[in-house]
């Protein structure tokens, strides 16, 4: 019988090389990561023969440029600029398994190989225990050649492909950028000669290589994440939608170091417990790539800005108005991640305020030299469980969210409804330390009343299960039989398989999928289903019902009736929470997309691609609506007050003045560069945006 251990252990960098050559920080810039353990094998030659840079004379170099492979990634260390490709890393080697992977090396490229895998892979496994099932990567899309008989011709149709493995390269390019591709399902990490503008942090020339960084490593992988669960948050419709891509994937950076158990001890003892405090590594993001670049710290902070006039950082006060001003991504999607930073610092502060109380004899205010090292694994243990907690929230939130447009508003009510469905009860009021901390940077959702968590929460209208009882019995009645076929499978090529043809019956039977179910029951003309029909538009905010030509609007059919839609990221949840407590569901979105045209004051026309969509959430067990979270096409208000059909122009017209009236105010080198092209899905949104 073959014994499989649980984890692989692997050796690299806790933050970055440049701390392993400082005294103070070296001795925790060490870490064995515990990866999930896979039989890793090399890839097969002809996978890797798509690269136009290689020719017959190097493809028998192309199976050892192949570093690990697994379930889920594939290292190909394949380095431009050389036009070589650097010996591959054998993980299963036995003496590289004896002492736990290879020594951190800055020259050694088999150990950056070992390096992003471990990282990497640390991070898929955050995210599959916080959102209770497999990963699956963003589909590729292609066309492929169809021979149409009737027509007697040729023509291409778009598909979309499986991918298996996100594919890492660790010495892509030679610049100071590293960047997720979603046109090529991969991570592609530079390497730089250092400018920077204090010698005595880091040596002038030095070659800084991006993939020995764990928070850029972590932070690329969480954008090839979040394009496997919300393709369309790449559209920039909104100032937040980009900002929140940034913003969430340092979020996840930050909090991966609160699982470095040595490294916490020794910040909560050098700062005295205040883990918030300006000298605390846990607050800061890529140091030594900032120091590089010519700064004077690291590439962001979560608990402070930089001052430009002192060339230092200092403490950030919130500012209620930045949020309204702060237009480039990186910038604003800072003010977010001091939002979820400041609320896990308050929820550790009140969390140890009862053993800051045993060791002070009941006064709170710590006597002067070291804390004890009881008292120091106390706190260690108390922040640990609360920066679990928090990043499992803020993952969490990502199945809660609209399908489109998504702002910072709409992120903090998905971590309020999704922590009350598997947290009954917030005695330690985490939920209202978030509320706080965004309502201090003036950050408040759309369609409330009250910042409270009742208010919060999404919840659906009463007995919307009654009115709009057809529709809902026919997706519930489908979605059972998806449940029962997908609830046991653990393969995700299967589950990718089982999904997709159940969202759009794709494959090689007759098999109607949910999105032709839909289409039939409102293509129908039995007059009975109208009230039903217009309630589902309701609870939805999209356009079912054949009444979208009254409005003179075009689609990319003339001869449908309404704007097509899409169901896309159909996925079973199953979570624990800390009380035991366990939640099934079934989530999935619907999408739609239209063009509209408005008549400038010049009097020329211009185009808009205007996206709608709604994530709807089922209760596996009683195959219930729960949730419907909507970005509507629709005016909600008008609709249910008199029943005619109006368009969202408020949403509309937001859409449009950030896309075209703000084209050329926009300040950042980004926006001016992809704006002219705002209405498209763009191949490569990261490259520019990443670049420094």
């Amino acid at each position: 019988m073959k014994i499989v251990p649980p984890f692989r252990k692997l050796r690299g960098y806790t933050f970055d090389p440049a701390l392993s050559s400082k005294m103070e920080t070296a001795s925790i810039n060490q870490i064995v990561y515990n990866v999930l353990w896979e039989d890793l094998e090399p890839a097969e030659t002809e996978k890797l023969r798509n690269n136009s840079t290689r020719t017959k004379k190097n493809e028998s170099d192309v199976k050892q440029g192949a570093g690990p492979v697994g379930e889920y990634l594939e290292i190909i260390d394949y380095d431009p600029t050389t036009k070589k490709f650097y010996k591959p890393v054998n993980l299963n080697e036995t003496y590289i398994l004896a002492q736990d992977g290879l020594d951190p090396s800055e020259s050694n490229p088999m150990f950056h190989q070992q390096m992003v895998y471990a990282v990497a892979m640390t991070t898929i496994m955050n995210f599959e225990r916080s959102l209770g099932r497999k990963i699956i990567w963003a589909s590729r899309h292609c066309f492929e050649e169809i021979f149409d008989k009737k027509k007697k011709r040729k023509f291409k149709q778009k598909k979309e492909e499986y991918v298996q493995r996100l594919r890492i390269y660790p010495h892509a390019l030679r610049e100071a950028n590293a960047y997720y591709s979603p046109q090529k399902k991969a991570l592609l990490f530079g390497y730089f000669n250092a400018s920077p503008a204090n010698v005595t942090l880091q040596m002038p020339g030095a070659v800084i290589f991006t993939c020995l960084n764990h928070d850029i490593i972590a932070h690329e992988v969480t954008h090839a994440i979040i394009d496997g669960l919300h393709r369309h948050y790449n559209e920039p419709t909104n100032p937040d939608v980009h900002a929140f891509h940034e913003a969430f994937a340092d979020i996840v950076a930050l909090f991966q170091h609160f699982t470095f158990t040595e490294v916490l001890k020794d910040q909560i003892s050098k700062t005295r417990g205040d883990i918030g405090a300006q000298q605390s590594l846990l607050g800061e993001i890529a140091q030594e790539f900032g120091y590089s670049m010519g700064k004077y710290g690291s590439l962001r902070m979560a608990i402070g800005k930089f001052n430009e006039e002192e060339k230092r950082w200092e403490p950030a006060k919130p500012d209620g108005t930045e949020y309204q001003t702060q237009m480039e991504p990186h910038a604003r999607g800072s003010i977010l991640v001091a939002a979820v930073f400041e609320a896990f610092i308050n929820i550790y502060k009140k969390g140890a305020a009862d053993l800051l109380r045993i060791y002070t004899n009941g006064s709170g205010v710590l006597p002067e030299g070291e804390l004890h090292p009881d008292l120091v694994n106390r706190l260690a243990t108390e922040a640990s469980r609360a920066a679990k907690h928090v990043l499992g929230m803020c993952i969490r939130a990502l199945d809660y969210l609209p399908p489109v447009d998504v702002t910072f508003g709409d992120f903090l009510r998905g971590i309020i409804t999704a922590d009350v469905d598997l947290v009954k009860e917030d005695v330690k009021n985490y939920r209202l330390a978030f509320i706080e901390a965004f309502k201090k940077r003036g950050i408040y959702p759309e369609g409330i009343r009250t910042m409270s968590v009742d208010s919060l929460r999404y919840r659906l209208p009463v007995d919307i299960n009654k009115v709009v009882k057809r529709p809902l019995d026919i997706i519930s009645e489908f979605l059972k039989k998806y449940r029962d076929e997908i609830v046991y499978v653990k393969d995700r090529k299967k589950i990718y398989d089982i999904s997709r043809r159940y969202m759009s019956g794709k494959g090689n039977d007759e098999f109607l999928g949910l999105e032709k179910q839909i289409d039939n029951e409102f293509n129908s003309s039995n007059k009975k289903k109208i009230e039903a029909e217009n309630a589902f538009e309701v609870l939805t905010g999209l356009i079912f019902f054949n009444t979208w030509k009254k409005f003179g609007n075009k689609t990319e059919d003339d001869n449908y009736d309404r704007p097509p839609f899409a169901v896309q990221q159909l996925r079973l949840v199953s979570r624990v929470g800390p009380d035991g407590s366990q939640i099934n569901q079934i989530v999935f979105a619907i999408t739609q997309r239209s063009e509209l045209s408005n008549t400038e004051k010049d009097g020329k026309k211009k185009q808009l691609v205007f996206s709608g969509g709604c994530t709807l959430i089922f209760d596996m067990d009683t195959m219930k609506l729960k949730y419907a979270i909507s970005k509507p096409l629709l005016d909600l208000e008008c609709f249910t007050t008199n029943g005619h059909i109006k368009l969202n122009m408020t949403r509309i017209e937001h859409q449009y003045n950030y896309q075209v009236e703000h084209r050329n105010r926009c300040a950042s080198e980004y926006n001016r560069y992809f704006e002219p092209m705002v209405d498209t899905i763009h191949d490569e949104p990261f490259a520019l945006l990443h670049k420094h």
